[in-house]
């Protein structure tokens, strides 16, 4: 069964997790002294937050986590029919937990993970270099979303929410 992935940046840690807490009716089940992570089963999300990995607060990236090889594998396959560039990362670390995954944007983009965790870790990790995925203006410096260059963006983007 996949789980939706959402991970945010914030400037203060503490409350964030005490609003957090509040709205899922939960205490975070992962609490590092720079990231949280809530595994919630309703609605199935795993929803992390985190200071000092990029600098801009707000949604970093989105993602996908399956719970078994053979999901990743099924999620793997949409990505390359997506017709989009595909990072494929392989084994690595990132947010305290060792993960096989693999990133893409889409076309606006917004930065998606698919991973499968593997473990815990002990160290927050480090992310892979993106580039050709996304713009710079997404999670700049992120452990997970590192800096890429900007590209250009449609014409239509000056009509909403610039």
């Amino acid at each position: 069964m996949k789980r939706l992935h959402v991970h945010v940046s914030v400037e203060n840690l503490q409350q964030s997790i005490g609003f957090y807490s509040t709205l899922f009716a939960n205490e975070p089940t992962v609490t590092k002294p720079d990231y949280a992570k809530w595994m919630l089963d309703d609605p199935r999300l795993n929803f992390a937050i985190s200071t000092g990995q990029c600098a801009a607060t707000g949604i970093e990236h989105l993602g996908i986590q399956v719970e078994t090889a053979a999901e990743l594998s099924e999620v793997y396959d949409r990505l390359k029919a997506a017709d989009r560039p595909v990072l494929e990362e392989g084994a690595t670390t990132c947010c305290y937990a060792k993960s096989e995954k693999s990133w893409i944007a889409d076309p606006q983009g917004v930065v998606w993970e698919t991973f499968f965790t593997t473990g815990e870790a002990t160290d927050y990790g480090v992310g892979p270099g993106l580039n050709g995925l996304t713009s710079a203006s997404a999670a700049a410096d992120a452990c997970c979303v590192p800096a890429m260059p900007a590209i250009v963006a449609p014409a239509s983007a000056d009509k909403c929410c610039a």
